[in-house]
């Protein structure tokens, strides 16, 4: 049974914009900070962005002042709103989800691609 469930990804031009969604279940998010990574072909896995349950936020430095993350609690869901993409932000992006006791979970991956 799918705990994060992530949606939104898809083909977009350099200077766009999108939004990635990721859905979890309620006894996940309520305990958890949330965050999303992103794996390209042959590269690691990197943290994009990640917000703690009090909304404090993490951004990796490719991405500051261009992507914004929030958490919406009453619906378990984690946004990460994309703004002047790039095509080297191509990766298949996963939702992350950090229990206190730093397990964590994944989403199954959405994959989003930036052609110049």
């Amino acid at each position: 049974q799918a705990q994060l469930v992530e949606s939104g990804g898809g083909l977009v031009q350099a200077g766009g914009s999108l939004r990635l969604s990721c859905a979890a279940s309620g006894s996940i998010f309520r305990d958890s900070a949330m965050g999303w990574f992103r794996q390209a072909p042959g590269k690691q896995r990197e943290l994009v962005a990640r917000i703690t349950r009090d909304g404090g936020t993490t951004y990796g430095d490719s991405v500051k002042g261009r992507f914004t993350i929030s958490r919406d609690n009453a619906k378990n869901t984690v946004y990460l709103q994309m703004n002047r993409l790039k095509p080297e932000d191509t990766a298949v992006y996963f939702c992350n989800a950090r229990n206190p006791i730093l397990l964590d979970y994944w989403g199954q991956g959405t994959q989003v691609t930036v052609s110049s």
